[in-house]
């Protein structure tokens, strides 16, 4: 019965550290920024209120905007479909905001099918090579970088991370529970196919 308690804590004690350990490479990783210069940003989809990008949306739009009006990239890939109640896709919307703000809706290019980060990258893939884009920065938010570069280096993609500087997720609590979901999922794709 003693073998089998300590084989317990121990057990406990090492998922306990390989918990802390993959929150620990999002946080390591969420740093790692890239300004360019590149073909392309994509900016990988968030929710939608109504017709407007959230406001976790809307700040990796505004960077992507950035990048653009810095001449650090020279079109914007904006991704995500319709989500349940929204009246546009997060592509659109993201597209509305960005022509708004004095992008060139010329310059834009829109993926509105997807409903996950993988799908985000891999439906913009083809959209790169009909539009000869190369090289991208991934933009998202810090604590989404990980498992977004390890997708799009699965997809073949010539991809640099540009997290959001303006990130939403500021409060400690906050920026934890995405770091914690996205440690999880970061782990999934690692050993599985499914991102």
């Amino acid at each position: 019965m003693r073998r089998f308690v300590r084989f317990v804590r121990l057990a406990l004690i090492v998922t306990m550290l390989l918990a802390v350990a993959a929150v620990a490479e999002i946080a390591v990783y969420s740093v790692r920024s890239s300004d360019g210069p590149a073909d392309a940003a994509v900016v990988l989809g968030a929710a939608v209120f109504g017709r407007e990008p959230s406001p976790v949306f809307a700040e990796r739009i505004r960077h992507a905007v950035d990048l653009y009006k810095a001449g650090k990239v020279r079109r914007i890939v904006m991704t995500g479909g319709l989500g349940g109640g929204d009246r546009v896709t997060e592509a659109e919307a993201a597209r509305n905001w960005a022509v708004r703000e004095g992008v060139p809706a010329s310059d834009i290019v829109v993926e509105n099918r997807s409903t996950t980060t993988f799908e985000n990258l891999e439906n913009a893939k083809p959209l790169l090579r009909e539009n000869g884009l190369d090289s991208i920065l991934v933009v998202s938010d810090p604590p989404h970088m990980r498992r977004s570069m390890m997708i799009a280096g699965r997809l073949g993609l010539n991809a640099e991370p540009s997290p959001t500087p303006t990130t939403r997720y500021v409060a400690w609590d906050s920026w934890l529970k995405f770091a914690i979901r996205e440690a999880y999922f970061a782990q999934r794709c690692r050993w599985t196919t499914n991102c």
